[in-house]
């Protein structure tokens, strides 16, 4: 199936051919018609998967079609937990729309609110924004939520993880009862579960990638290593992949620092990202890896929710994660859209019970790899 066969407006379609899309993924195919047909979607898909453009795109056609009513009244809502997350999800937002009249616009925390309130004024149609800072503008009285006629709550467990489940239950009643929803998540625990059956009406269930499922052009490969020898592994693959990009998961913001510390005094540059950067470093970092200036991030599972880069060449859980599902969401990181990636994971004693955990959760044993630095599992 292509676009063209989804009833896609020719200015999007457009848009689209100029990006080089011919196809839809998975959850574009399911999730397009629905949305245009104005029905609720609840979509179980994790990062990558191509549903910015599943919900945004059927989100631009109608306000396009609706054009001639030119007020500046905001008439869709974004919501979505991180900064990073935030600004991709506008830059797709103004390519899909380049050849439309939609404005669109990105707020979040971390930065002054100068920039963001004087492309407010000048009048949008869409608002893609993180949780604090829309409450924020808000209680100023600069935003107004009482015209929105469509309404996203992407990443809908993170937004859980974070901590946000209380702003999104004060944001919801400021919504219309009339509107069209649309929630994403990877995962379903029982508190999204809840919320999506109370702000959601009839909706259409699609579910693609399951939490469970890894690509197969992803190889996986376990070193098991105490956690002293950790660094000295790291460096050594690293150096052994000179020529690649990489993207090193701490466990911790603390561990993030160390370990690129670490790194640096051993004459591998890279850079750090996590929720205490500063929104500049952040954005910085990601810039610079996106670019190919940077080829090693070290990354919290957060901080990384904003990385989305097609050609990712390899992932390393340097530290594992505390549950198997997280496992899935990293190493998907890597092996997008047809292309090839490899996924390690340095394991010590006490990390083992995840490993078999994620082993149980996939149906795929992790491949041993021995080095000098190997320990026993016991």
């Amino acid at each position: 199936m292509t676009f063209q066969e989804l009833k896609i407006s020719k200015p999007i379609l457009k848009a689209l051919q100029e990006k080089g899309y011919e196809y839809p993924t998975p959850i574009q195919e399911q999730a397009i018609p629905i949305a245009l047909d104005k029905n609720d979607l609840l979509g179980i898909a994790q990062t990558g998967t191509g549903k910015t453009a599943a919900f945004s795109i059927p989100i631009i056609q109608h306000l396009s079609n609706n054009n001639s009513d030119r007020k500046s009244e905001i008439k869709a809502l974004i919501l979505t937990p991180t900064r990073e997350l935030a600004i991709q999800i506008e830059d797709c937002v103004k390519e899909y729309s380049r050849f439309t009249q939609v404005r669109s616009c990105v707020i979040f925390g971390g930065v002054s609110q100068h920039s963001q309130v004087l492309a407010l004024k000048k009048g949008i149609d869409i608002l893609i924004a993180t949780p604090g800072r829309l409450l924020d503008l808000i209680s100023q009285k600069i935003i107004s939520l009482q015209h929105i006629e469509y309404f996203v709550l992407d990443e809908a467990d993170r937004m859980l993880d974070m901590g946000f489940i209380h702003d999104i239950k004060r944001i919801i009643p400021m919504l219309p009862n009339r509107r069209q929803t649309m929630l994403f998540s990877a995962t379903m625990p029982q508190t999204i579960a809840t919320l999506s059956k109370s702000i959601l009406h009839n909706p259409q269930r699609i579910e693609v990638a399951p939490a469970s499922s890894v690509v197969d052009t992803i190889e996986q490969k376990l070193y098991l290593v105490e956690k002293p020898q950790k660094v000295e592994l790291l460096a050594e693959v690293l150096s052994d992949s000179k020529q690649k990009t990489a993207l090193v998961f701490s466990r911790t913001k603390h561990g993030a620092d160390k370990i690129a510390k670490k790194l640096k005094a051993k004459g591998i540059y890279c850079e750090a990202i996590h929720g205490n950067k500063s929104q500049n470093a952040r954005q910085r970092a990601l810039t610079n890896f996106k670019s190919g200036k940077t080829r090693v991030i070290v990354a919290t599972d957060i901080a990384a929710r904003g990385i989305d880069i097609a050609n990712l060449q390899l992932v390393i859980n340097y530290d594992l994660p505390d549950v198997a599902e997280t496992y899935v969401h990293r190493i998907g990181r890597t092996g997008r859209a047809g292309n090839s990636g490899v996924a390690l994971t340095f394991c010590s004693k006490e990390e083992y019970p995840i490993v078999k955990d994620i082993q149980k959760l996939t149906g795929r044993k992790l491949n041993r790899v021995q080095t000098a630095l190997a320990v026993s599992n016991g």
